[in-house]
């Protein structure tokens, strides 16, 4: 999913994964199983076959834990902040784990095309020496909803096979 923000000094482009359920929903649809499993089992357990009691309960904190792992994959984005002299990139979960500020005017934007029809470009950002790639974990319509809003913004540096062309 690609957001943008613009005000008069900046444009912030907010680039995610598609989260198809929230926590709250995942923490619901975990109740929802929980019910009728442990039900289940503790029939079992009350007519004399305990382990399925156990087992039950590691199930359902297996599954816990795979919602909350993927639910907190999915909260990972990149940030692009294109101010009037400088270009800011920042990675992270909920706080940014890295960082990377270049000149406006000495940033390029390379363009991979895709491979297969079903991906997107690949898309990075480059200065003298140095690469970032962006929107890696988009779908192919929101790279290349990404490409088009760069592409209005940042001069292209290089477009093919390649992408590394030197500024």
């Amino acid at each position: 999913m690609v957001t943008t923000t613009r005000t008069a000094a900046w444009l912030m482009i907010v680039a995610q994964p598609n989260c198809s359920a929230s926590w709250r929903s995942n923490k619901l649809v975990l109740l929802a199983l929980a019910v009728p499993s442990l039900g289940c089992a503790v029939g079992f357990a009350l007519l004399g076959a305990w382990p399925i009691l156990p087992l039950a309960g590691l199930e359902l904190l297996a599954l816990g834990a795979a919602l909350y792992y993927v639910n907190w994959k999915l909260q990972y984005r990149h940030v692009i902040t294109l101010s009037d002299d400088s270009v800011r990139i920042d990675k992270g979960f909920y706080a940014p784990r890295q960082s990377w500020k270049f000149p406006r005017q000495g940033t390029g934007l390379a363009i991979v095309p895709e491979r297969h029809p079903w991906e997107g470009p690949e898309l990075s950002l480059q200065r003298t020496g140095e690469s970032v790639s962006v929107g890696e974990f988009l779908s192919r319509e929101d790279s290349l909803k990404l490409a088009a809003l760069l592409r209005q913004e940042i001069r292209v540096g290089s477009h093919g096979a390649g992408g590394n062309r030197q500024f």
